[in-house]
């Protein structure tokens, strides 16, 4: 006789385990601590089993006669529900270890491996959190163009153009290397650059006038800040790096019997060491910031601990404390300031501004030729570039320029 809901409701707990039986081999079996299972007998070949399809209140009447009713259509096709069964739950673990946030995380510990600078690690972190209340427990196989399309328009529309061009750019790369691992046949972030609305480039705001120049040299001499701060904004136009690399700079990165400063690959954006001939201001600048070295590895430690860099937003923040805008200067600027001037001087070949400014070559056979180029000529300039300043900074009218030694 077939089962009922008010039977299975009413079904007490009793000394032993007992079955009551509904049709085609399903039953319910009640346990001595009154629990409800749904169980299914069934043949496959010569064998007889059973099959767990879940317990009562959870899994109802109605519901436990489909999931038999599956089993059955299973055994039909000359499959063991059992085997189906399992086969379903090694599926599912295998898709939770491969969605979009697991592959994502992978993608970024793998970076990290290869010794990517820290910052273009949590820069990277922070694109992927971004893609997460989208993607992140989505299949990464079954994830589909519009689907990365709207978590990317979802960025845009807050009017943050450039990040989710970024972000585009982050997310194809993880389906890449999905595919690569044989976690994904296609990319869905391949093409959809394009969809996206492209920013308008923002060039960091640089004074490129002698004499603005020597003004903002003697606007960071009176600066009355930390004087870390000062010591790092007075270092930056001799050596003119990337802002970050300064901030970063370590001790045992310098040589200052050598006048060397040897960066590090894993600090370059195009991750090949770069070495900056030290001009002997900038050498006695370094050694101002030696005698209140607090035991940091830091040449310029952050205000509050040692331990870590000086922080990105510092420096702006000391310009914008002398008065200068975002339009006006950024501790980026220096290295427009000293490409432009270099140039303007005529006594310098590009390949060797080129070269101090650590930026590639675009050919790679011609760039490997000249990695080691143009040193002497480097270190030359790196002195004249620092007379130079150290001229604007005390008013000296420059009417022209004079042939290096």
């Amino acid at each position: 006789m077939a089962l009922s809901d008010t039977k299975i409701r009413t079904a007490k707990a009793k000394p032993k385990p007992y079955k009551l039986f509904d049709e085609n081999g399903l039953f319910l079996l009640v346990t001595t601590a009154g629990g409800k299972l749904w169980r299914l007998k069934y043949r496959h070949g010569s064998k007889e089993n059973l099959l767990a399809l879940g317990s009562y209140p959870e899994m109802g009447l109605k519901e436990a006669r489909k999931r038999r009713d599956e089993a059955r259509g299973l055994l039909a096709d000359g499959k063991d529900p059992n085997q189906e069964k399992k086969r379903k739950a090694v599926a599912a673990t295998i898709a939770a270890a491969n969605t979009f946030r697991a592959v994502s995380d992978e993608f970024l510990a793998k970076q990290a491996q290869e010794g990517l600078a820290e910052r273009t690690i949590n820069k990277n972190g922070w694109l992927a959190s971004l893609l997460m209340d989208d993607l992140g427990d989505r299949p990464i196989s079954d994830i589909e163009p519009f689907e990365v399309l709207e978590a990317l328009r979802r960025i845009e529309r807050k009017g943050n153009h450039e990040t989710a061009k970024r972000l585009c750019a982050f997310a194809a790369r993880v389906f890449r290397y999905a595919i690569t691992t044989s976690r994904a046949r296609h990319n869905p972030a391949a093409d959809l650059s394009e969809a996206l609305i492209s920013p308008k480039v923002k060039h960091h705001a640089a004074i490129l006038e002698p004499k603005a120049l020597g003004a903002l040299l003697r606007a960071i001499e009176d600066y009355e800040g930390h004087e870390t701060t000062r010591l790092a904004l007075r270092l930056a136009p001799h050596v003119f790096v990337r802002p970050g690399q300064l901030r970063h700079a370590e001790w045992a990165e310098l040589d200052l019997d050598k006048a060397v400063w040897r960066i590090p690959a894993e600090k370059m954006k195009m991750r090949t060491e770069h070495v900056v001939p030290l001009s002997s201001q900038a050498i006695a600048i370094v050694r101002e910031a030696e005698a209140v070295r607090h035991h940091s590895k830091y040449v310029f430690p952050a205000v509050r601990t040692w331990l870590r860099p000086m922080s990105e937003n510092t420096l702006n923040a000391a310009l914008r404390r002398m008065g200068y805008t975002t339009d006006e200067m950024t501790s980026h600027g220096f290295r427009s300031s000293a490409s432009t001037l270099l140039n303007e001087s005529g006594l310098w070949s590009s390949d060797a501004i080129e070269r101090a400014l650590a930026h590639s070559d675009k050919d790679s056979v011609r760039s490997a030729y000249h990695r080691g180029q143009h040193w002497d000529e480097r270190v030359r300039m790196a002195q004249w570039w620092s007379d130079y300043l150290d001229k604007l900074r005390d008013g000296a009218e420059i009417l022209s320029f004079k042939s290096p030694a």
